[in-house]
């Protein structure tokens, strides 16, 4: 599409990571002033297109109000966009913010590469925040703290306090805190809910690393189902229900070759 076609300064709008997730407005190129277009979408995140073939795919991602370099889940939602279209391949590379991240199509589900995780028990106290049970820190690159409990009720009630997670994970080396439990309401095999008041945000709705580094636990403690390769996870900000899965090796350590992803739905032809 050229600049001057207005067809493709039109922003598509999707729902990832359904039956809530995030909503990302994707736009067919990045021309013109980005910025203002991805205020005047009125979405969480705008995935701008700057160049997509068979060879890979360029994203620039904003949101209202500054350029945010990378996002999985707006990249999930430019890759649907494109795929649909018959732009690119079920298996591409993507470019943004300076990174180049795999991704493939499987199940109808765009999964990005994550990397290997590695995790290991280590010392918290949990009082300050209200929990108990045994701290573990896992990384695909940025160290999270994970911490299990008991029940849906426990994670659902759960009340964040910037203050107190921040020393917490200044104390244990980590950027962002992790609380899940191995129930759910559906299908999924865990349950989450992913802090990270160090990386900016109270609660993330849909954090494709945070998952990953759950999966390296998971695969540690002996948690996962039987034989799994593969799992579904139920992330619960609440008012934002998120569902993602992974695919993974596991190892005694963590997990090798994790991909996390999901579905995205068009929600919009126009926004």
């Amino acid at each position: 599409m050229s600049a001057a076609d207005p067809s493709s300064r039109t922003a598509h709008t999707y729902r990832v990571f359904p039956p809530v997730g995030k909503t990302v407005a994707v736009f067919a190129d990045a021309m013109g002033d980005l910025q203002a277009q991805a205020a005047q979408a009125k979405a969480p995140l705008s995935a701008f297109i700057e160049s997509a073939d068979f060879s890979g795919v360029s994203l620039r991602i904003f949101t209202p109000t500054r350029e945010k370099g990378e996002s999985d889940s707006a990249a999930v939602a430019a890759l649907a966009h494109l795929f649909a279209a018959g732009q690119i391949a079920d298996v591409t590379e993507v470019q943004m913010g300076g990174k180049s991240v795999g991704a493939q199509l499987c199940g109808g589900e765009w999964l990005l590469l994550q990397g290997d995780v590695t995790a290991g028990e280590v010392q918290a106290d949990f009082s300050p925040i209200g929990l108990t049970g045994a701290a573990w820190a896992a990384s695909a690159g940025r160290a999270n703290l994970v911490v299990q409990v008991p029940d849906l009720v426990a994670l659902d009630g759960f009340i964040p306090d910037n203050a107190t997670i921040s020393d917490l994970n200044r104390a244990t080396d980590t950027t962002g805190l992790i609380l899940y439990t191995l129930t759910a309401e559906g299908r999924e095999d865990v349950s989450f809910r992913a802090f990270g008041p160090l990386k900016g945000f109270t609660e993330d709705a849909a954090s494709s690393n945070m998952f990953a580094c759950l999966v390296g636990v998971l695969a540690a403690r002996g948690q996962l189902p039987d034989g799994a390769e593969s799992i579904r996870g139920a992330q619960r900000q609440p008012g934002q229900f998120a569902r993602l899965t992974a695919q993974f090796v596991p190892t005694e350590t963590g997990a090798n070759g994790v991909w996390v992803g999901g579905k995205a739905v068009q929600t919009g032809p126009d926004s």
